[in-house]
């Protein structure tokens, strides 16, 4: 692996949110990550990037619970315990795993809206999980719509197959800074948006980032993207992902200045690669928003 700057550069704070030990993942005959190997610090923004197919959703499926590693061990902050201490997810039941997805935001790469309206989209978790007061929840609703840049008179009563691709991103984005997440994942957050829209994301995520909130001071940030423009944005620290590895862990000056083989086309490519479009199913929309909106406690 490559690394470059972070090793020499003070993290955000002392202590690790996430921690990624020899994970390894296989579908059929085909290995997606083998023997991986990463850490995050609290506090800090991480960009993981890397081909299409190189594993980065894969690995945030297998992080955040949606998929389960074949070998390894993913061990994760507990916000609900004083000190926020390691937990082995492996060694948990899902009970706990949703008091730890409590401190938790995901915006997924293909929005995972469900049926419903916008307001109902953002209200559900405020609601069900967060058990908010129908005034407050509203307010927050309103206020995550403005941030993203749409109109809350327009938007909180449309149904979700009334909005459009860039429309629903963003009301995706809005439903996970609603929650004012200690933790906050965004996968492929700009793929699709036409260049205005994806700038207003771009400095959402950042502003996002650095507010403190209502029970930390800092947030950790974890971005999937292939967007070159969001990393100039973000400056984030990387992991650039190839061959079931970490081939790159620096910062994006390192990456930038790059001159390995692999990195360099990577990088001219980004461009294509960021403007695909995703279409997610009922069933898997459905499949996501159960996952995101259990109660503690409760099957």
């Amino acid at each position: 692996m490559e690394t470059h700057g972070s090793t020499n550069e003070p993290a955000p704070h002392d202590r690790e949110e996430i921690r990624v030990e020899r994970i390894a993942k296989s579908f059929g005959t085909h290995s997606v990550l083998d023997d991986l190997d990463l850490s995050i610090r609290h506090g800090e923004i991480i960009a993981i990037v890397g081909a299409s197919g190189c594993g980065k959703t894969v690995l945030l499926h297998i992080i955040v619970g949606l998929l389960q590693p074949d070998a390894g061990h993913i061990f994760v902050a507990d916000h609900e315990r004083p000190g926020t201490p390691l937990l082995d997810l492996t060694s948990i039941d899902e009970n706990a795993m949703d008091e730890i997805r409590r401190h938790w935001s995901i915006v997924f790469q293909r929005n995972a809206l469900f049926s419903g309206t916008v307001y109902e989209n953002i209200a559900l978790w405020l609601r069900e999980v967060a058990r908010m007061p129908e005034e407050q929840i509203e307010e927050r609703a309103r206020t995550a719509v403005l941030a993203v840049g749409l109109d809350p008179d327009e938007v909180l009563q449309k149904e979700r197959d009334e909005l459009s691709g860039g429309m629903a991103k963003r009301v995706a984005v809005a439903r996970g800074i609603s929650k004012d997440p200690d933790l906050i994942f965004y996968d492929e957050p700009t793929t699709g948006l036409d260049p205005d829209h994806a700038s207003r994301i771009h400095e959402l995520i950042c502003s996002t980032h650095e507010r403190p909130g209502l029970r930390t001071q800092s947030r950790t940030t974890v971005v999937v993207t292939h967007d070159k423009d969001l990393l100039y944005r973000l400056r984030p620290r990387i992991a650039m992902l190839h061959d079931g590895r970490v081939f790159f862990d620096g910062t994006y000056e390192a990456f930038m200045a790059s001159e390995s083989p692999l990195i360099r086309p990577y990088f001219d490519l980004m461009p294509g690669l960021q403007h695909r479009a995703y279409e997610l199913s009922d069933d898997d929309a459905s499949r996501i928003a159960r996952w995101d909106c259990r109660q503690p406690g409760k099957r």
